[in-house]
């Protein structure tokens, strides 16, 4: 447990002096409440022996009682100002961490998890800063002023009290260990139950279509009740915990009854001294009494912790090691250069011995089936996933050499799945620059076939799309993206596939206007339609990973290879998927 909350170190050092200062106050207030019983043992022999004078000892209650106010409220303040400020700071972290990652740890790790983590995982991160630290300090506090003052007291009576404590020490170690156990339990059923509502809601267009609205509430039911029964051993723990705190305390109290009243009755201490030890007992008894709350939070942010740091350790699938020397602006020529990549060492490549020049302004279209590595081979590109070195050249140097900000910022890339935020259709299209000028927006706009949409709309560019666009419809995202893209004016623009929800006619109209805008600057698009293919300079067909031809549509068509035969099927009106020959082309 504490090798794994001594991670947070480096969260909690910025805040040390804050949390130091609220340590010291605990201590101040610790020993402020230890003068109580005192102060009232002398006012109760006062009492008995007669003695009217008890102004002093309620003066000194008063003074002692404000003075304890005084530093309990600033310890508070600043311990949980602290907790504040670390748990800020470890999602800012993690936040940052992963806008970082790439396709490959996004593949292994939903959604909903990394929402736990940023959640609820550093909610209890806070909580163990902000009330965990209160209560361990607090517990060492109570114990030494506590056990300080019994034995100025009566040490006979104190030392009569010190067996059960290995007992408490080995029992709390146990109780610690299963709790751990149960902890990390329960905060990976959290993480199951968030990935399922969020998949769910995703989803939940399909799941209305399909009638499965009951079949996914069995399924819910089912995740629940596993969190549920995690939540259940957590809480017979801690009970467990809670129920033998007491009765220790009560077994304390029975020896200071039986051995201390003694003691009185011999004339060896006095009635106010008995009454002044039994607070002191009960202030140290008290912190055990909360064990089980205590060790629960602990082991909660021991897991929560080690949930979050393997996260926030990981390094970036990419790593940003730009070299001095390459050219502040692309010029746009590209070069694949024996060009192979695999996902992971189990699967066959996804490309393998890619060779292939782009000259800059030349527009390229690179088609394939499904699988064959087209959208590989652009992310590549902008190393949304990383090449190996030297195998993709832009303007003569490594994708490597250029810093990650400016090779993306300078490549344009408009995705196979369309994606928009829930924000006004101008800052969707904007997202790069938000104060972009209205003219280039509507020009953009226009070229994507996107402006009547857009002007029929009663607020136009203010329009609010709708979490992931769900306003909109499949072809008007696209275009919504493919404006996106343009409005960038990138050296090179890479489009992936962005044209299959879009009509021919409307698909006709976007062509155009690329080549209008786009002359003179480098542009990859990846499609299946021979109709779009047949504007570009050149055309590139893929499969399983490797290049079957390249050549412009004239010189393909005279060919007579794979894109011939797509053309011949498309031109005759077929489905392409219903073409497939012994190299699995479609």
């Amino acid at each position: 447990m504490w090798r794994s909350l001594k991670r947070l170190l480096p969260f909690i050092k910025p805040y040390k002096a804050r949390l130091g200062l609220g340590v010291v106050a605990f201590g101040v207030a610790r020993l402020f409440e230890g003068l109580v019983p005192l102060l009232l043992a002398l006012a109760i022999d006062r009492i008995i022996a007669g003695n009217s004078n008890l102004m002093a000892p309620v003066l000194g209650i008063f003074a002692v009682v404000m003075g304890r106010y005084a530093a309990v409220t600033t310890a508070r303040y600043q311990v949980r100002r602290s907790g504040l400020s670390v748990a800020f700071d470890l999602r800012q972290s993690l936040y940052q961490n992963l806008q970082q990652q790439g396709s490959q740890f996004f593949s292994t790790h939903s959604i909903g998890d990394m929402m736990t983590r940023a959640v609820a995982d550093i909610g209890l991160v806070q909580r163990f800063i902000s009330m965990g630290s209160i209560l361990l300090v607090i517990l060492v506090y109570a114990t030494i002023v506590g056990f300080g003052f019994m034995l100025y007291l009566n040490p006979t009576l104190t030392l009569l009290l010190l067996p059960p404590m290995p007992f408490i020490f080995y029992y709390a170690r146990w109780s610690s260990r299963e709790m751990g156990i149960a902890s990390k339990d329960v905060q990976d059923r959290l993480s199951d139950l968030s990935d399922h509502v969020q998949e769910n809601l995703s989803g939940i267009r399909t799941i209305q279509a399909m009638v499965q609205e009951e079949n996914e509430i069995k399924r819910f039911g089912r995740t629940n009740q596993r969190y549920a029964n995690a939540f259940y051993r957590q809480a017979q723990i801690n009970s467990l915990m809670t129920a033998w705190m007491p009765s220790l305390a009560a077994i304390c109290s029975i020896t200071i009854l039986g051995y201390g009243g003694f003691q009185v009755l011999e004339g060896q201490m006095t009635v106010g001294a008995l009454v002044a030890f039994f607070f002191y007992v009960n202030m140290v008894v008290q912190p055990f009494r909360v064990a089980g709350f205590m060790v629960n939070l602990f082991q909660r942010a021991a897991v929560a912790s080690d949930r979050l740091f393997e996260v926030v350790s990981l390094e970036p699938e990419v790593a940003d090691n730009p070299v001095a020397g390459t050219p502040a602006l692309i010029k746009g020529q590209i070069e694949f250069r024996d060009l192979s990549f695999a996902y992971d060492a189990v699967r066959d490549k996804a490309l393998n011995e890619i060779n292939l020049s782009i000259k800059s302004g030349e527009s390229i279209t690179i088609m394939g089936p499904v699988g064959a590595g087209k959208t590989t081979l652009l992310k590549l590109l902008v190393r949304l996933i990383e090449p190996t070195p030297g195998s993709v050249l832009i303007d003569g140097r490594p994708v490597t050499d250029y810093p990650l900000a400016q090779l993306r910022s300078q490549i344009a890339m408009v995705p196979q799945d369309p994606f928009l935020f829930g924000d006004a259709l101008r800052n969707n299209l904007t997202y790069d620059t938000p104060d972009r000028g209205l003219e280039p927006i509507w020009d953009a706009a226009t070229a994507a076939d996107l402006r009547t949409t857009i002007e029929g709309f009663p607020e136009q560019m203010q329009t609010v799309v709708g979490e992931r666009g769900v306003t909109l419809s499949g072809g008007q995202k696209q275009r919504a993206t493919l404006a996106r893209g343009l409005v960038r004016q990138a050296p090179v623009l890479v489009l992936d596939d962005c044209f299959s929800s879009v009509d021919t006619e409307t698909e006709e109209h976007i062509l155009s206007e690329l080549k209008r805008l786009r002359r003179g600057q480098t542009t990859l698009l990846v499609s299946h339609r021979v109709s779009t293919a047949r504007h570009s300079d050149r055309i590139v067909m893929l499969e399983a990973g490797r290049i079957l031809e390249v050549g412009t549509h004239e010189e393909l068509l005279k060919l007579g290879g794979a894109y011939a035969e797509l053309e011949r099927i498309q031109r005759e009106g077929a489905d392409a998927s219903d073409y497939e020959p012994a190299g699995a082309f479609t």
